[in-house]
């Protein structure tokens, strides 16, 4: 954390440094509510300065090259924790005071998850990469925005393809031992395919590592009828995409035919359901088949590689992210039913790649659980859609989404829900 905090400031002394003032943080414990948006009125109507975009453009940059280095990928640079008295301090020293104070009063420092098993709810603070990545967000006045928006796009971009290098050079080897450590991952090895660290070729080769399918069974596997989570996330539901628009997805331009990219696929799709997957960098980062059927299309969408944290997707008048970053969009035509199953891949900030496994294509017959592909670094979204009347969703995750708006710890493979109707 040192050594990030005196690169970040040096980059910072070139910029605009003399407008930085001395204070201290007002607070830097996690907050005690659920999700805070509403607070962020604040920070749109007062937007940061050039200067401060300049400062977490640099920043962002010097913590990429940072992490390139064997000791670069732990909690303490990449994924420290947001919440952390440390990172407060490091803000502070870093970014202009008068746009900090803006972006510090709606305190965006992580979301609150509860664990399916047990029904606790704790608080999962924010990484510091993602939350430069919420900076970017609100940089602009309504006259600058589309300039800001390309501006970021190409930095988030540059910054994404420069991991996803970094992470297949062989030398980035010595980030695996580190991960694993860092997120406490030690346990879980037993579960992978290849559970030796020191097999794997790239960093980039370990974070996608496959999982046994004996360690990931799927709930009810005879019955055709149930739902399954598309990965190991952190899971939000809605019976409609309008109730999804109503209580989760708040940005700017949210839409099916945006998402999907293409309003007649979208028109399949109208009163359906939506199911929400996120998945943070230390879970296992492949996505799988949410129903059995037949692949009918994949379409590649290009996009930006903006953050998928709640945050970001929670905030009215923001960027809509899921429907402005890259993603992949797989069409499924449903066992049993014939019905579509629309599975999005959607990439996120840090992002590398996203990858298809070897065999899934149009017109590939594939079964509830099985493996479809990976992403290579980063935190990233798989998003589910299914048509009016084909699913009902479980009701304690509807509950979690639309009462609590709060995403629930979910594996892939478990129920989310049955249908149709």
């Amino acid at each position: 954390m040192d050594k990030l905090k005196n690169a970040a400031s040096a980059a910072k002394d070139k910029l605009k440094g003399d407008n930085t003032k001395d204070s201290t943080t007002s607070s830097s414990t996690a907050p005690t509510t659920q999700n805070v948006s509403a607070s962020s009125s604040a920070a749109r109507t007062q937007q940061p300065s050039q200067e401060h975009f300049d400062a977490a453009a640099t920043t962002l940059d010097q913590m990429t090259s940072m992490a390139a280095k064997p000791d670069g990928h732990t909690k303490e640079h990449l994924h420290a924790a947001a919440d952390h008295a440390k990172s407060q301090a490091w803000f502070q020293s870093i970014f202009p005071q008068s746009s900090l104070e803006n972006m510090e009063n709606s305190w965006h420092l992580g979301n609150y998850v509860i664990d399916r098993q047990t029904g606790q709810k704790t608080f999962e603070p924010m990484s510091i990469y993602v939350r430069l990545g919420m900076h970017f967000l609100y940089y602009g006045t309504e006259q600058e925005k589309a300039l800001h928006w390309k501006r970021t796009q190409d930095l988030l971009k540059d910054q994404s393809l420069k991991m996803g290098r970094q992470y297949d050079d062989p030398a980035s080897v010595a980030h695996i031992e580190p991960f694993i450590d860092s997120f406490n991952l030690r346990g879980s090895l037993a579960e992978m395919v290849q559970p030796d660290p020191q097999a794997y070729r790239t960093f980039n080769d370990f974070f996608a590592r496959e999982i046994k399918e004996s360690a990931r069974p799927v709930t009810e596997s005879g019955n055709e009828n149930v739902v399954s989570s598309p990965a190991d996330c952190r899971i939000t539901v809605f019976e409609t995409v309008d109730l999804a628009t109503k209580y989760w997805i708040k940005g700017t331009g949210f839409t099916l035919p945006k998402l999907l990219g293409s309003e007649d696929l979208a028109k399949r799709f109208e009163g359906g359901s939506i199911v929400i997957a996120r998945l943070a960098p230390q879970d296992y980062h492949r996505w799988h088949a949410p129903v059995s059927g037949t692949v009918e299309g994949v379409k590649e969408i290009e996009g930006t590689y903006y953050t998928v944290n709640p945050q970001a997707i929670n905030v009215p008048g923001t960027l809509d992210v899921f429907c402005e970053n890259r993603r992949s969009v797989m069409t499924l035509r449903r066992r049993g039913t014939g019905s579509p199953v629309a599975v999005v891949a959607v990439g996120a900030m840090l992002v590398g790649s996203i990858k298809y496994n070897e065999g899934i294509a149009p017109g590939k017959e594939v079964r509830r659980g099985q493996c479809l592909g990976a992403f290579y670094y980063g935190g990233s979204t798989v998003i589910v859609v299914l048509p009016r009347g084909e699913v009902v969703l479980d009701r304690d995750l509807v509950a979690n989404s639309a009462e609590q708006r709060c995403e629930t710890l979910i594996k892939v493979g478990w129920r989310v829900g049955a249908g149709p109707q």
